[in-house]
């Protein structure tokens, strides 16, 4: 008789059994009972049953042994979202070897960093990504199978040239040997087991090198069973529009493997294409990160949108336009979380509740605590950095691949510093204020730049907006925006986006400094690099409100001292990043 893997309560502490938790394991036990079942569609039009899965996991497993890939082995995937990837993901944990996805945006420096720091001597990649590979150091890389086309031309020559073989796709696709991937290869040593090593998944490194989380099979089912958990079943199809080298797109794949239900892996994420992607897909389950949500709901409302399959919205961060997609798009529930790459979902929240930050409350089986610098744990209503540990061994990341300094940083009196900001209610509710490096402190007063920002961005002209600190007088910051205009729309007048945000923001809190780009610098990851921001400082491009003599209302100094609000009563704010904070 066929068993097929079921979820643990999130609360329970257990260790769930590798046939529940350990790809190869579950991808067998759900080919078995449902063979036939779709679980993965495709933008070219192509699907896999759990059967096909299965099958192709085996043929790219036998290819990776081919080349030497053992269990424990990293396996570098260089790959956009597609059969490819997942191909290589599922075949190289087969094998009990580590899947290390890569950002197709890397290159240069960063894309250096993290081929050394992954130590594979095997690497996946696109025929479009091989020319990024010349010049760049690349550690114990010895070969290269090439996906899309042949490996021809200068870019595999200097390849060839520097010692590294290249191999074609069809490695990964041709059916495998009699002595390929079976139940238990006889060169895989141990049996793959739950606190294995699964994948190694990059941050955006924000202000130093991206670290290489490593993600054991236990911390990627955790993560799962308490973000879907009364959410998701075996009926729903997740849209995978976010990429499979973030942690969003692998828990949207990993949640429907365990779940036995499908998803619908697309290239990435279009406002105008979005409601025909899910009526094309079959979709009802899908991530809209904060920018996303923004997007589809300032676009004109089109007649018949709620016509889609679409059920449940996973929002992050909390932001006010979730409940207008709710409407627009017919789906039953929108709910948020806070996340990120090293975690496990410690905070989810009910229905969604539309305030800007709301990250729900902590989930069972989490601790969490907020702290000031010295891990002193600070009152309701205070600011404080949140830290998190878990009842349930390893789920959470066990380190950064070769960066230890970095892990025991992160790991310092047994908890896992998480580095950001939040406000807490007498209630429990947790309100997400700021990355610990990005507050700014003017004039007593500690300030959210995404408070900041949340309020600039209610302006119509203003596509995109960062709030940072720039050197004050006594030792102080004063508060910067740099912001980039809504498409189409010219930059609003300095002086007028001040007077628009008076009512909106204290006095406190209201920009000295207005700057107008094209665009903010982001990494690969698509985070902005706010440090670049204020490295440049006030630039001969910055307006500067006091010069400009532009008079702003304050409060009455008398009215603060009997009680006026300061940085602690302030309405929460600020949102949980993605990382995998949709990291």
């Amino acid at each position: 008789m066929n068993t097929v893997p079921t979820l643990l309560d999130p609360a329970d502490p257990a260790v769930p059994a590798a046939r529940d938790c350990v790809l190869g394991p579950v991808l067998r036990e759900r080919a078995a009972a449902h063979p036939d079942r779709v679980f993965a569609l495709f933008e070219d039009g192509s699907r896999w049953s759990y059967a096909g899965a299965l099958d192709a996991a085996r043929r790219a497993a036998s290819g990776l042994r081919a080349l030497g890939v053992r269990h424990g082995d990293t396996v570098l995937a260089w790959l956009p979202n597609g059969p490819a990837v997942l191909r290589c993901w599922f075949g190289a944990n087969l094998l009990g070897a580590v899947h290390v996805p890569l950002n197709t945006a890397y290159r240069g420096a960063l894309l250096r960093h993290a081929i050394e720091v992954s130590g594979a001597r095997v690497m996946v990649v696109h025929a479009d990504l091989l020319p990024r590979l010349d010049g760049v150091r690349l550690g114990r890389l010895e070969r290269v199978v090439v996906v899309g086309r042949e490996p021809a031309g200068p870019a595999a020559q200097a390849l060839a040239r520097r010692g590294i073989a290249l191999h074609p796709a069809e490695l990964l696709t041709a059916p495998a040997g009699r002595d390929g991937a079976e139940e238990r290869p006889p060169d895989a040593g141990d049996e793959v087991r739950p606190w294995d090593t699964q994948a190694v998944v990059f941050t955006s490194g924000t202000t130093g090198p991206s670290k290489g989380v490593l993600s054991s099979y236990v911390h990627l089912y955790s993560t799962v069973n308490a973000d879907v958990h009364g959410h998701q079943g075996p009926d729903d199809r997740y849209l995978v529009n976010l990429p499979l080298f973030h942690g969003a797109g692998m828990i949207a794949t990993y949640c429907m493997l365990l779940l036995g239900g499908s998803v619908a892996v697309v290239h990435g994420f279009d406002t105008r294409d979005f409601v025909p992607v899910l009526r094309r897909t079959g979709a009802t389950v899908c991530t809209l990160l904060g920018a996303m949500a923004a997007f589809l709901a300032g676009r004109p409302p089109v007649p018949g949108e709620a016509d889609n399959p679409l059920r449940t919205i996973c929002l992050v961060p909390s932001v006010p336009e979730g409940e207008v997609l709710r409407r627009r798009l017919g789906a039953d529930t929108v709910y948020t979380t806070y996340n990120m790459t090293e975690i496990c979902a410690p905070l989810i929240s009910g229905p969604h509740s539309g305030e800007p930050g709301f990250c729900g409350r902590v989930r069972p089986g989490v601790e969490a605590r907020l702290v000031d610098g010295h891990d002193r744990e600070v009152p309701a209503g205070a600011v404080g950095e949140l830290m998190v540990r878990t009842a349930r061994p390893w789920a959470l990341s066990h380190g950064y691949a070769g960066m230890p300094e970095a892990t025991v940083r992160a790991w310092r009196n047994g908890w896992f510093h998480t580095g950001d900001c939040f406000r807490r209610t007498a209630e429990g509710d947790y309100f997400f204020v700021d990355r610990a490096k990005d507050v700014i402190r003017r004039r007593g007063e500690n300030i959210s730049s995404f408070e900041v920002e949340t309020a600039v961005l209610e302006h119509p002209g203003i596509a995109e907006a960062a709030a940072v600190a720039v050197p004050g007088a006594g030792g102080e910051d004063e508060v910067m925006v740099v912001t980039v205009p809504a498409e189409g729309d010219a930059a609003p007048e300095p002086a007028g986006l001040v007077e628009y945000l008076r009512p909106r923001l204290p006095h406190f809190m209201i920009p000295r400094y207005v700057r107008t780009v094209d665009r903010l610098p982001r990494t690969p990851n698509s985070k902005v690099e706010k440090h670049l921001l204020r490295e440049r400082g006030v630039t001969a491009d910055t307006w500067d409100r006091e010069a400009a003599g532009v008079a702003v209302r304050r409060e009455r100094i008398g009215a603060e001292r009997s009680g006026g609000q300061r940085s602690g009563g302030q309405r929460p704010g600020g949102a949980g990043s993605g990382r995998e904070r949709t990291d």
